[in-house]
């Protein structure tokens, strides 16, 4: 019986480590480097080209994970306009550096073009 309590609650606890583990969202990392356009081989640009779609997906995703963390709080709970706040605050903060390596990519695209 004693053994059966402590089985019982274990899966408990572990059925809320997995809920609560889920429930965190991974703020997206941009792709570590961009290639010098003016050197860059066309395999390296279409790699970072890739990498940055993953990334795109990536920022996304981090904010379809924050809208599901919002939405699975009650409504009337007293963290919620705390948690929309919070969501807005790292949602942009994705976008915007997301803006700005995709605006430094781009100039290496063109740098990359014009060598053609």
């Amino acid at each position: 019986m004693k053994n059966g309590i402590v089985a019982i609650v274990f899966t408990v606890a572990l059925a809320g480590f997995a809920a609560s583990a889920r429930a965190e969202c991974t703020f997206p990392r941009a792709p570590a480097s961009i290639p010098d356009g003016n050197t860059a081989s066309e395999q390296e640009m279409v790699a970072a080209m890739n990498a940055f779609k993953a990334y795109n997906e990536e920022v996304t995703a981090f904010g379809t994970c924050l809208d599901d963390e919002i939405d699975s709080k009650s409504p009337g709970s007293a963290q919620l306009m705390q948690m929309k706040t919070m969501k807005t605050k790292k949602l942009n903060a994705a976008i915007a550096e997301l803006e700005t390596k995709a605006r430094q990519f781009n100039e290496q695209v063109r740098a990359f073009k014009a060598r053609s």
